[in-house]
């Protein structure tokens, strides 16, 4: 047995089936032993929820796909799609066997988060895809979704892999309010329209948890933080505090963030940080456009200044910032 302590946190971890299964307490405080692409970790404060590091961007802890092992076995997210084979062992390593799968929920169709749905869909030939009535079009033809992410991650495009089309015919479009059924549990679908109008929240009321999308920010383990999300062509930061106020109305005990992993304690305290880091990050952008005038300035000031580079590595790091500035300067001029 592997055996790791946190501050206010345990992590227990074993080998099954040749991945790393383990509960984690997920308060928050800097980690001592952290997750590499593959690992497979327990919700340790839900009954049989599971995630699992994708290795998205080929950087540990930064995407994660969530496993629900219910009567109705559900996937909530489906990572970028190259490492799809990583989710489907993850899946039968917590004993759902792959043919059972039969939920499939994106939070959103960018496609950090539904790139992998039509792979997954493709070795789960019983699974139904449950995804927000505006991206449903984007996931059975993901032609001008793959256009648009290559313009929004620049590089970050040699990690993604190129999305399979879903089958029109096993897909369900979802609307705010929307639940779906898992047998003894159910998700409901609570639109969040700040970071993209095509973006839901899961809210398991039984449980006390939300499934958080990309509407609280990034949760970065490593540093116990909350970073800001703002990419191209859709972030809004009213709607952002909107959605925001939305998952704090829903009282959440649990928050289960894709970017990366479960927050348990003070998850109200989470939410209150993201809104003042998401409007910092806008009054900084803004502060440099009224500086340096040139957008283009604005954008390499920051990549410059970015903090990330020892923990998601300089490409990453730069990247992802030179996007989010980029997002918020859209956002000024709308």
């Amino acid at each position: 047995m592997l055996l790791g302590v946190w501050e206010n946190r345990i992590g227990r971890a074993a080998p099954v089936g040749g991945r790393l299964l383990g509960e984690r307490f997920c308060s928050r405080g800097p980690p001592t032993l952290a997750m590499a692409p593959g690992d497979v970790f327990e919700v340790e404060s839900l009954a049989d929820v599971y995630y699992v590091d994708t290795g998205m961007y080929d950087t540990p802890e930064y995407g994660a796909v969530y496993i629900v092992d219910a009567e109705r076995p559900a996937v909530v997210d489906t990572g970028i799609g190259t490492h799809h084979d990583l989710v489907i062992d993850a899946i039968e390593s917590v004993g759902i066997d792959i043919e059972d799968l039969e939920v499939i929920a994106p939070t959103h169709v960018h496609l950090d988060h539904a790139g992998g749905a039509g792979y997954l869909a493709d070795a789960a030939p019983n699974a139904e895809v449950y995804v927000h009535e505006i991206g449903a079009p984007h996931l059975a033809d993901p032609t001008r979704l793959v256009k648009g992410t290559k313009a929004a991650v620049g590089d970050q495009w040699q990690f993604y892999a190129e999305p399979k089309a879903v089958p029109e015919n096993r897909i369900t479009e979802l609307t705010d309010g929307d639940g779906i059924d898992l047998g003894d549990r159910e998700l409901e679908a609570v639109h969040a329209p700040g970071h993209a109008p095509h973006q839901v929240v899961f809210h398991d009321a039984d449980a006390a948890a939300v499934y958080v999308a990309d509407a609280a920010g990034i949760y970065v383990p490593s540093l116990d933080a909350i970073r800001e999300t703002s990419p191209p062509p859709n972030f809004d930061l009213e709607l952002v505090l909107d959605d925001v106020a939305t998952i704090r109305d829903l009282d959440p005990e649990v928050l289960l963030y894709p970017h990366f992993g479960p927050v348990d304690e003070a998850p109200g305290a989470a939410l209150d940080e993201y809104e003042r880091v998401v409007v910092e990050w806008v009054d900084a952008v803004e502060e440099q456009v009224a500086t340096l005038e040139d957008e283009e300035a604005v954008v390499e000031y920051f990549v410059e200044h970015n903090e990330m580079e020892a923990t998601w590595g300089e490409l990453k790091a730069r990247a992802e910032t030179g996007m989010n500035v980029r997002g918020v300067l859209r956002y000024l001029k709308s």
